[in-house]
């Protein structure tokens, strides 16, 4: 279920609509689908899937987080592929993290800093974000901001703390978190039942081959793990005859 080729068969069904749509395109539209992001853990892993849109000829939007600790956002690496991704048409927004944060004033504000500093260090325009574990309160909330688009604004997100798979919303909002599929899988029934359509995935758990959750975090800590042990080679110029010390991965699939 969660394997290239499953997503790839997401992929199909919705290009068939003729409805994909970023944000800023289904503000006028009737109808949309629109697929989102939220980039934890692996760059890597979002850049891989958002190859195989491309080998599809289809594009969507990638929130990553300012103040993650598993990835720097702004390191050399990883601006690299944040700035490929731009430059081959993927729309690339903030993932904010709230971080206990409960003043809807001050998340406003951090919002738009922490946006205004991401633009200006990859050397484009930032326009939108996603929240991180957004709270029912945040959620009710529907922060908007000038020139700033919330992917959980009410035009495209149908804010109901009772809902079910089955509850008929404005916007059919469908999430992959913690490696289950909420609110409904997005098959070809599902997706052309509803005018209006946010798909929510998290890349960390698409792989290649697909693994269950316990499988996939065992690949993804081993591939942190190779990350690691190649920065610190990269960095330290006595670490390269003690590298076959750690060539063993942690993790045993």
């Amino acid at each position: 279920m969660f394997s290239f080729d499953d997503y790839r068969e997401i992929l199909r069904i919705v290009k068939e609509t003729g409805l994909n749509a970023t944000y800023e395109e289904a503000l006028n539209r009737d109808s949309f689908i629109i697929l989102r992001h939220d980039v934890e853990y692996s760059v890597e892993r979002a850049y891989a899937l958002s190859k195989v849109e491309e080998s599809m000829d289809m594009r969507s939007t990638f929130f990553f987080q300012w103040t993650n600790n598993s990835y720097n956002i702004l390191s050399r690496k990883n601006r690299d592929i944040l700035t490929d991704m731009h430059e081959r048409g993927q729309h690339i927004g903030l993932h904010f993290a709230l971080n206990g944060m409960t003043d809807m004033e001050l998340i406003r504000k951090r919002i738009k800093q922490e946006i205004d500093m991401l633009s200006d260090m990859l050397g484009f325009n930032i326009t939108s974000f996603s929240i991180h574990r957004p709270s029912p309160d945040v959620l009710a909330e529907n922060i908007k901001l000038p020139g700033i688009i919330n992917a959980y604004q009410d035009e495209f997100f149908s804010f109901d703390p009772q809902a079910k798979p089955d509850s008929k919303l404005d916007v059919k909002y469908m999430s992959d978190a913690n490696h289950i599929w909420r609110y409904g899988y997005p098959d070809e029934e599902t997706i052309k039942a509803n005018k209006r359509v946010q798909i929510l995935t998290h890349p960390f758990a698409w792989t290649k081959k697909g693994y269950d959750n316990l499988d996939n975090y065992k690949t993804l800590v081993n591939e942190k793990y190779i990350e690691l042990i190649d920065s610190i080679d990269n960095e330290c110029k006595d670490f390269g005859p003690l590298r076959d010390n750690f060539e063993k991965l942690p993790v045993e699939l």
